[in-house]
């Protein structure tokens, strides 16, 4: 089986579960194992062993290693990061408390701000000063910087971010008070602004700086952790890690850098989705994410995942922008709320049904899962409604007990609101697909589009049973349940490109435009670049993509405008002035004619090429047959337990035709058909489940 083959894993670590993806030549293996929080790879190393005992390989074949994590998003949700310190330049000690000075509700004078990683107990401040332009106006006071090492060791500080006023534009002073604590306190991790966001805007700079800082000793700890385990295994191939930005980068820039892997999970998802629209031809896609503690929504257009260059993690208001810590780097735009199969339900004062954003993770679980969980989870109430099989829940290796989930869903949902098992687990499953049909409609709204004009494509362990459910509320009519849709991320990971974007802040005028001084920077930018990706590229063509950041003088954001990958002359000019008021004409309608242009940053994406799928034909529909099973199924909306048929997903044939309700199984996942659907098996092996003509 593994003559010649080329082997490369793929692995997902979730809030629940960890996903093991193994492609050998055209041959392709999952599993899913439940994570280990406390040693997230001890998980992986399981998986590993079980995978490639299916495959009868060992792990000295792995040629390639891809790896993706919420470790870091979640270890700033649930505030369990290293004890952070920040060093800022003297007067600015509560930029993370200041912020941009807005609000993200006007009206709410009980506003609920995010939390700074670093208390205020934790931030000091030093004497220097640089203006915007890099010129120093006050030298860095080093006996200050050296003063602080006692105190930081006293508080018992494990990791420090230094964020200095204009650090963009000249680092030398975050350059040598990095020195010095490095110096005075051995072994500590150091951020730099200036290395991990060179952009202007200094409370995203800091809160960045501040973010990597508060995740690099859990995130180093656990990749250094994991090599040397892998060695041990006699690992003898490359490693790579997503980065939320969709592409995947050296274990060595992940150590540096891990705030840049903050949504890795959820990039490998929409990769995936992207691959899954590109060989069914769909041009607009809403792709649904739903796994084990959180749910994902992302626009897809043409292919290709909608991106930014900031993300917020941890909002304290679940829709709202502004509500969460900014975390400024290149990355696949979504939205994300606490909403998994995890998720723990409860009723609230106001007797109201609510889910999440609370999880009850692998440990101890759903209290179907027998590990001690008293709470009920979304899994418990879909196990009561009858839409999974209990003795095959994850291929059989997790036998779930449906007489603890209504206990449990009793004790915390029904008997508060005199509700039977039944009814408190549907109105936990409308509760939940509510949520996420809310999230699909504000994400959509806010980039001016209408979200019933797009398919949807579910995948993670929970979408397939809530996807129909979903569309049904926010008006889609088809849905797609991709092959593999249980481990979908790590499917995505095997799609990723090898690639790294850099981005700073350098401001230009167009009318007093330097074109040599912006060359040199954006070759200098490429040069650093292609450094990080081409030893991986293992002699594959590495392409470059240059934009700059520009906007009208005075206006207070930019947009993107893509640049030749050549030296700029002043013959580009004029051109760059009609792409950018064509472009500005594209979102606003009408340029502003004869008003001042700047740039306040450029950007440089290196990458290998990226190769989507080829497109599959139509097959011809036919009944799928008899089904393998049945199931007891609580009709919420008829208040009564109905018979429905349960198919499995590998007995289905392409064409193969059934309908609403009925469940399709399968070892990863289930799919829940609800009466408003029926479904077909296309010519890929997808789930294709389209609305019933009224």
């Amino acid at each position: 089986m593994l003559e010649g083959a080329e082997v490369r894993l793929a692995v997902d670590i979730g809030g629940t579960f960890t996903d093991i993806v193994l492609d050998v030549g055209t041959v392709r293996k999952t599993r899913k194992v439940l994570t280990t929080p406390q040693r997230p790879e001890q998980a992986v190393l399981d998986g590993m062993r079980l995978i490639l005992t299916d495959a009868r390989a060992h792990v000295s074949d792995i040629d390639v290693f891809i790896h993706g994590t919420t470790l870091a998003t979640n270890a700033i949700i649930e505030r369990r990061g290293a004890k952070t310190a920040l060093i800022a330049t003297d007067g600015f000690r509560d930029v993370l408390d200041i912020g941009t000075e807005s609000r993200y509700d006007q009206y709410d004078l009980t506003i609920d701000k995010p939390k700074p990683l670093a208390p205020r107990s934790l931030r000091f401040t030093v004497p220097e000063r640089v203006d915007a332009h890099g010129a120093v106006r006050l030298p860095l006071d080093e006996t200050a910087v050296r003063a602080l090492a006692p105190k930081l060791r006293a508080l018992n500080v494990e990791s420090v971010a230094i964020a200095f006023l204009h650090s963009y534009a000249n680092p030398e002073h975050e350059r040598r008070a990095a020195a010095i604590i490095a110096e005075e306190m051995p072994g500590i991790s150091v951020t730099m602004s200036s290395a991990v966001c060179p952009e202007i805007r200094e409370y995203e700079r800091t809160s960045t700086a501040v973010a990597n800082a508060y995740v690099q000793p859990l995130i180093d700890g656990y990749l250094a952790r994991m090599a040397d385990a892998l060695q041990v295994e006699q690992f003898r191939g490359a490693i790579y890690l997503v980065t939320s930005g969709g592409g995947v980068t050296s274990i060595e820039t992940a150590r540096r850098f891990p705030v840049r892997l903050v949504e890795s999970g959820p990039a490998g998802g929409a990769i995936f989705s992207a691959q899954i629209a590109a060989r069914l031809g769909e041009s607009k896609v809403l792709s649904f994410d739903m796994g084990g503690t959180t749910a994902k929504i992302c626009l897809i257009e043409k292919f290709q995942p909608e991106t930014s260059r900031v993300f917020e993690v941890d909002r304290a208001a679940r829709f709202l922008k502004g509500s969460g810590l900014p975390v400024r780097i290149p990355v696949i735009e979504m939205v994300e709320i606490g909403a998994g199969g995890g998720s723990i339900a409860h009723v609230d004062a106001m007797k109201r049904v609510t889910v999440g954003p609370e999880s009850a993770s692998s440990e101890p679980g759903p209290a179907c899962y027998g590990r001690g969980g008293q709470r009920p989870a979304v899994t418990d109430a879909d196990v009561a409604l009858g839409m999974i099989d209990p003795g095959a829940f994850a291929g059989g290796t997790i036998k779930l007990d449906p007489e603890l989930s209504k206990q449990a869903l009793l004790r915390s949902v029904g008997e508060p609101l005199g509700l039977s098992a039944e009814t408190a687990a549907y109105a936990v499953h409308e509760v939940v697909c509510e949520n996420m049909a809310s999230a699909a409609r504000v994400h959509a709204v806010e980039r001016g589009e209408i979200v019933g004009q797009h398919t949807l494509i579910a995948f993670g362990g929970a979408a397939p049973l809530h996807a129909a459910r979903v569309a049904e509320k926010i008006g889609v009519s088809r849905v797609i349940v991709p092959s593999n849709a249980g481990v979908g991320s790590a499917v995505g990971f095997l799609a990723a490109p090898i690639a790294y974007e850099l981005v700073r802040s350098r401001h230009v005028r167009l009318d007093d435009f330097d074109t040599e001084a912006v060359s040199d920077l954006l070759q200098e930018m490429a040069t650093e670049a292609r450094a990080l990706v081409e030893p991986g590229a293992a002699g594959a063509p590495v392409r470059e993509r240059r934009a700059a950041f520009m906007r009208y003088v005075g206006q207070g954001h930019e947009i993107s405008v893509e640049l030749p990958n050549r030296p700029l002359t002043p013959a580009d000019l004029a051109g760059l002035r009609q792409k950018f008021e064509a472009d500005y004409s594209a979102m606003f309608e009408r340029p502003i004619p004869g008003a001042a242009i700047e740039v306040l940053s450029w950007s440089v994406l290196a990458t290998t090429e990226a190769r989507n799928p080829p497109t599959v034909a139509a097959v011809a529909r036919k009944p799928a047959g008899k089904a393998s099973g049945s199931r007891k199924f609580f009709d919420g909306r008829a208040g009564e337990v109905i018979e429905i048929p349960l198919y499995r997903r590998e007995d289905m044939a392409p064409g193969a035709t059934i309908a609403g309700p009925a469940v399709i199984a399968e070892d990863e996942t289930s799919t829940f058909v609800s009466t408003s659907f029926d479904a077909h098996i296309d010519g890929a092996g997808s789930i294709v489940m389209e609305r019933k003509a009224a």
